[in-house]
């Protein structure tokens, strides 16, 4: 059974964030939206090991520092409960490849918002652009409407 533990993490260079555009893989969640890199952990990994192999899989590079910045716990009828350790990373040696569940690039941060993202995305990108300290946030959603936002326990949504 897959691990229901995942790592997301977005590389960061020249105010932009390496973000993959989902439209390789079928029956996938994240069809046609736009995420970061990551995945499932496989057996007695670590979440930096996690991190480190999807980061080298998904996009050639090696990632030299990374921070990890919150947990995000994503719920969503249409499969089991992730617990995703969000990342930010920014020193890396290697050449970007290709990838073969999406396509990546390179996007300007103030551009993200106008992706296809998922709508609690909008909610932990600005949690990182405010640099919060470490933080906690629970996401629910029936299909792709966002139903619930908790952050570090408390209320969010109808903000």
């Amino acid at each position: 059974m897959r691990s229901n533990l995942t790592t997301l993490c977005y590389i960061e260079q020249d105010g932009k964030y390496l973000m993959m555009h989902r439209v390789k893989k079928e029956n996938d969640i994240n069809k046609d939206k736009w995420v970061g890199i990551g995945g499932h952990f496989e057996a007695d990994e670590s979440p930096e090991e996690c991190l480190l192999r999807e980061a080298k899989e998904e996009t050639g590079l090696t990632l030299l520092s990374w921070r990890l910045r919150g947990i995000v716990t994503f719920i969503c009828d249409r499969q089991n409960t992730e617990y995703m350790f969000l990342y930010t990373a920014g020193l890396y040696e290697g050449k970007l490849c290709e990838c073969s569940e999406g396509n990546l690039e390179w996007v300007e941060k103030s551009r993200v918002y106008q992706l296809p993202i998922w709508e609690g995305d909008k909610i932990f990108f600005r949690l990182l652009e405010e640099e919060r300290a470490f933080f906690s946030l629970k996401l629910r959603y029936e299909g792709d409407r966002l139903v619930e936002a908790r952050l570090d326990g408390k209320d969010i949504k109808n903000r």
